[in-house]
């Protein structure tokens, strides 16, 4: 099995994935059984640390790398994260950065923010130019969206931003989003987890 449907098997199993924001939450995070990670924290002179860490432990770990300072947004930044940090890969906004990391063997995850209809209408072009490996939405609670997305990409959706509790979580999965990502270590549980508890 690739790295690729490895990945996609892994969401559709957790239907969730944890955004870390701080160092704290890096190690809330290794005490759950989520198997995905959007890391938002570190810079560059600890960020191989983290991903190893995460790595060790046997989790899928993508870099947003607009969010880790001393790492530049161009071909030099995408080979260093490749070959030194090495993480699963990478979410940007950035859509020339998906091509590059693709060049480099890194699973790529573009995030789009659904500001309005030119958003959508330009962002589903840039993605069916540049086809990421996964399509992060945001905000998630857009449920009408995320199945227009659905629809018209052959992407797996991932959604996050804004997601408060279990019901928002619950309402973007139904509406066709393989998974869902968010910063808030009380909703880090797989789905079987959560079908558990209730």
């Amino acid at each position: 099995m690739d790295m690729l449907q490895e990945f996609t098997r892994r969401l559709e199993e957790d239907q969730v994935i944890s955004s870390i924001k701080d160092p704290k939450s890096l190690d809330q995070f290794l005490n759950t059984n989520i198997q995905s990670a959007f890391l938002l924290t570190g810079n560059i002179s600890v960020i191989k640390r983290y991903v190893d860490l995460l790595k060790k432990n046997n989790r899928f770990v993508f870099l947003h790398i607009e969010k880790i300072p001393g790492i530049s947004y161009d071909r030099e930044g995408l080979k260093f994260i490749a070959k030194y940090v090495k993480p699963t890969g990478i979410i940007t906004t950035k859509s020339s950065l998906i091509q590059l990391a693709k060049k480099e063997g890194l699973l790529t995850i573009q995030r789009l923010f659904l500001v309005d209809t030119d958003a959508v209408k330009n962002g589903l072009q840039t993605v069916n130019d540049i086809k990421p490996d996964a399509l992060e939405v945001m905000p998630a609670l857009i449920p009408e969206m995320i199945s227009k997305l659905k629809r018209e990409t052959n992407l797996p959706i991932i959604t996050g931003g804004l997601i408060q509790n279990q019901l928002q979580i619950e309402a973007a999965l139904g509406s066709g989003a393989v998974a869902v990502s968010t910063g808030r270590p009380w909703l880090w549980k797989t789905r079987k987890e959560e079908k558990l508890r209730v």
